[in-house]
C-alpha cells in the first residue's frame, strides 16, 4: 500500500502562483510514475502532469496542453515527494488537485482545493 498526502492548495488571485506537494509513504520504494490530476465541479478528472521517478528514466515529464509553459512538475526521490509549481494561474485552473502514484497498483491522495479568483 502507498499513502499519498497532498498539501499547498488555497485561494490565489489570477496571475498568481502556488506550489503543491505530494509526499508518498508506505510501499513507495518501487513507484515508477507520479502525477497530478484535477477535477473541476461538474467535470471529469483530467491529467495535469506526470513525472517518472526511477533514476534511470531521468525524470521524464509530460503535461496537459492547458498548463504547458505555466506548470512545472518535479520530484525529490530522497523525500519521496513530488511537487507541482503552478504559475500564471487562471480561473479555469480552479479544481481539486489529486496526487497519483503507480507501482503496479494505482494510488490517489485525498485531494487539495485550488481556487483562482479575484
Amino acid at each position: 500500500q502507498v499513502q499519498l498526502v497532498e498539501s499547498g492548495g488555497g485561494l490565489v488571485q489570477p496571475g498568481g502562483s502556488l506550489r503543491l506537494s505530494c509526499a508518498a509513504s508506505g510501499s513507495s520504494f518501487n513507484i515508477y510514475v507520479m502525477g497530478w490530476y484535477r477535477q473541476a465541479p461538474g467535470k471529469q478528472r483530467e491529467l495535469v502532469a506526470v513525472i517518472t521517478t526511477g533514476e534511470a528514466s531521468g525524470g521524464s515529464t509530460n503535461y496537459a496542453e492547458p498548463v504547458k509553459g505555466r506548470f512545472t512538475i518535479s520530484r525529490d526521490n530522497a523525500k519521496n515527494t513530488v511537487y507541482l509549481q503552478m504559475n500564471k494561474l487562471k480561473p479555469e485552473d480552479t479544481a481539486v488537485y489529486y496526487c497519483n502514484a503507480l507501482n503496479g497498483g494505482v494510488y490517489w491522495g485525498q485531494g487539495t482545493q485550488v481556487t483562482v479568483s479575484s
